[in-house]
């Protein structure tokens, strides 16, 4: 009988401890080493919708590593969003690019992108300035 009783007590304690466990998201419960695989047509296609609305500006299309969940996209959003210079951004989390607008006025530093986009947790694999 006294077999049984620890079992028993084991089995509680381990289910009760992780029943209890905390659930709130914490940025370090992810994988950043993580890499999409953005599909050419559909970068295309969201690139074209980004950039319909605007004129005299310019885009960076950084792709970045890291990027696993909503809480980093919308990290990277906030932080960029600061910027008085950017005009719109768009975070595709699926194929890990960012596009961020600029008005033409503003000199892009592809550095102070890579150090932002680091500040937030993920890492720059390309950045690429386009004119519109």
């Amino acid at each position: 009988m006294q077999p049984k009783l620890t079992l028993l007590i084991f089995i509680l304690f381990a289910f009760g401890k992780s029943a209890s466990a905390e659930t709130k998201h914490t940025h370090d419960q992810h994988n950043h080493d993580t890499t999409a695989t953005p599909s050419a047509a559909a970068a295309t296609e969201r690139y074209e919708g980004f950039v319909e609305d605007l004129k005299d500006s310019k885009v960076a299309v950084v792709e970045v590593i890291g990027m696993v969940c909503d809480f980093c996209a919308r990290g990277i959003e906030k932080t960029f969003n600061k910027d008085e210079f950017v005009r719109k951004i768009d975070v595709d989390l699926a194929n890990g690019r960012v596009l961020i607008a600029y008005s033409s006025d503003k000199l892009i530093n592809r550095e102070e992108i890579s150090e932002l986009i680091l500040a937030n947790g993920q890492n720059v694999t390309g950045i690429e300035i386009k004119k519109i």
